[in-house]
């Protein structure tokens, strides 16, 4: 089955609303759309965001404004001298002392001690805190959190599940980082990622909310039956707190200009530590070839109902952004159709 084919399959049985895609194999590019979508449609790429900032994060690495091994304590003083639950499921006040300091790195490879943990009990204690602190925790909400400076001051009231390091966690290193590099910089996370990744490389329809002018390619995003968000909703303002985890908007060309961006890029950043694991900020899927060599896919996906892979072997990019969130840690089986005919 063709990709066209298998993701209008899926529009046509009612299981998602609107869809688009682009696959491009070494140079020769196709793309389309299904249902309540068009190809230059804007959609919430929810957790496709995270790789687009840890990018950013890797050019101030290049710049020499961060530094993978560093200590974040300078940047981030809500996250100095901190405190480690006893067990990761106790009591809020049973902690003890980190083992040492968090690093950049940490927060890249989501090893910061905080986040979702997805073989543990949702939303567990430290997450639990935070939200009755005033955090949202679950799918994106951009106009639920505080500015930059709040959101880091109630994160620095709780102590870390796991010792720094010690675990991947989901999510919140994400959100942590996007904090780090504009403190870094110097200047707001829209404005330099905007200067230093969306402006170069012409991705003029990505950003953390959606102007009025072009409001009208935002479709509504789906949650099961429920309508989640109306055009006119979150996204539609800019968000006291620009979410480096999940707060982007993006069309399948410009993601496709990111992921082509990256053909030539220095592999390292997209390393995984050990096997079929994660990179620094990525998602990394590796293979052993049949010569001896090694090759890693990388990519990410959104739970609000997006995905993009590239494999460098095939010298594949493949980008689907749909309408509808995945209700299950298991994504819709329109994205397994879409992966098959597109790999």
């Amino acid at each position: 089955m063709d990709v066209r084919a298998a993701v209008e399959r899926r529009v046509e049985s009612g299981e998602v609303h609107g869809a688009a895609w682009l696959v491009d194999r070494a140079g020769d590019v196709s793309s389309g759309a299904a249902g309540s979508s068009a190809v230059d449609s804007v959609f919430r790429i929810s957790s496709v965001t995270k790789p687009v900032v840890a990018a950013l994060a890797m050019q101030l690495v290049d710049d020499g404004l961060l530094r993978l091994d560093d200590p974040v304590d300078a940047l981030l003083p809500e996250l100095a001298d901190r405190r480690v639950l006893r067990t990761p499921d106790g009591p809020i006040d049973d902690t003890v002392p980190a083992d040492r300091p968090i690093t950049v790195r940490d927060v890249l490879e989501f090893r910061l001690g905080l986040g979702m943990d997805f073989a543990g009990p949702f939303p567990g204690t430290v997450l639990g805190a935070l939200a009755e602190r005033g955090l949202p925790v679950g799918p994106p909400s951009p106009q639920a959190a505080p500015e930059p400076d709040q959101w880091m001051r109630i994160v620095g009231s709780v102590p870390l599940s796991h010792q720094p390091g010690e675990k991947w966690l989901y999510n919140t290193g994400a959100q942590v980082l996007g904090v780090l590099v504009a403190r870094a910089a110097g200047r707001p996370l829209p404005e330099l990622l905007a200067e230093r990744v969306l402006g170069p490389l012409g991705m003029t329809d990505t950003g953390f909310h959606v102007p009025p002018d072009r409001l009208g390619r935002l479709g509504r995003q789906w949650l099961g039956t429920e309508v989640y968000d109306e055009p006119d909703g979150q996204w539609a303002t800019p968000p006291a707190f620009p979410d480096a985890a999940a707060g982007l908007v993006s069309t399948v060309a410009d993601l496709h200009a990111f992921a082509a961006s990256l053909r030539t890029a220095d592999p390292s950043w997209r390393t995984a530590r050990h096997g079929e694991e994660w990179g620094l900020g990525v998602g990394v899927q590796l293979a052993d070839l049949p010569d001896g060599r090694h090759a890693g896919s990388y990519g990410w996906d959104g739970g609000l109902g997006s995905t993009w892979w590239t494999d460098p072997v095939t010298d594949t990019i493949a980008i689907l952004l749909t309408t509808d969130a995945w209700t299950s840690p298991q994504p819709t089986p329109v994205f397994d159709d879409f992966w098959a005919a597109a790999f």
